[in-house]
């Protein structure tokens, strides 16, 4: 493809992610009018229109959104090259991981604990909003995304949810709250702290609803830490997995009702199908496996 300038093609790329010609010219510190020269003159190579512009806004054509898949992969492949070398050149290998900041912190130090404190690894975390972090590891940013929720998945994707733990949902809270003999009694005298948006909530919005209850809610909250402090400041009794809560379940400050709720949480190790993977993320991947439901602690 000797025809093609690959400046053109970068250029084409941060106004298709972007759909406004002005910002991603500032961005690539070009002018407007330049940048927009270099988008036509794309256009006479490949013979066809990349974009229609609606107002302010440039859409892409089919041909432009088979364009930005090559583009992507092409210059993915660059990031993949260099991560490669990088690897195998001398010095640290490094593994870059994302994870939304609602995540349990607990959970992910259980997950990199296989390399935590390893001499030749280093670690890059960085939190995010599940899209934001997706489009990382897509553009070989992260090697690996830790999740509750994989993303959606069809033919055309790349993306490999890894099922990493299953952890059964417990009731945990303070020694005092812990006085009743059943569930029922338990959910219809205690506040409950319930998590916003996720697996656990909808299990445990159908588990009141079998049992005819409507419990009185303290907290409604989307970050696990501060479910955590919520509970160690006795606003209720918390509805998380025990890993969220290990630290204050092994001093005795929270302890965990006996009561089975029948809900599950899984968590996810997202990757991308890669001819070459990162070898650190193979290491720990092979030595983190789905251990099942977590029996609650003593």
């Amino acid at each position: 493809m000797s025809e093609m300038n690959y400046h053109h093609l970068r250029y084409f790329r941060e106004v298709a992610r972007d759909g406004n010609l002005t910002r991603a010219a500032e961005r690539l510190n070009v002018s407007q009018s330049a940048l927009s020269s270099q988008i036509r003159t794309l256009e006479d190579r490949l013979g066809q229109k990349l974009f229609d512009r609606r107002g302010r806004q440039l859409v892409l054509t089919e041909v432009g959104h088979i364009a930005l898949d090559y583009a992507d992969r092409i210059f993915g492949a660059g990031e993949e090259l260099l991560s490669v070398l990088r690897q195998s050149g001398v010095g640290k290998q490094v593994l870059r991981v994302g994870a939304p900041s609602t995540l349990s912190r607990n959970f992910q130090l259980s997950f990199l604990a296989p390399i935590i404190g390893a001499q030749d690894v280093e670690i890059v975390l960085r939190s995010g909003s599940a899209p934001v972090l997706i489009e990382a590891l897509q553009s070989l940013s992260l090697d690996v995304v830790l999740t509750t929720e994989p993303p959606a998945r069809d033919v055309f994707s790349a993306f490999v949810a890894h099922r990493v733990s299953a952890q059964k949902v417990w009731l945990h809270g303070t020694p005092q709250r812990m006085r009743h003999a059943t569930l029922v009694d338990t959910l219809r005298e205690e506040p409950v702290i319930l998590p916003t948006d996720s697996s656990i909530r909808t299990g445990f919005d159908s588990l009141v609803a079998r049992l005819g209850l409507r419990p009185r809610v303290a907290a409604e909250v989307d970050d696990m830490a501060m479910i955590r402090l919520l509970a160690r400041e006795d606003a209720g009794l918390a509805i998380t997995p025990a890993v969220v809560l290990a630290d204050e379940l092994r001093d005795g400050l929270l302890v965990t009702a006996p009561f089975d709720l029948d809900i599950v949480e899984d968590f996810y190790a997202v990757t991308l199908q890669r001819r070459f993977p990162n070898a650190v993320l193979e290491r720990v991947l092979a030595t983190t496996s789905a251990a099942g439901a977590a029996k609650p602690p003593r």
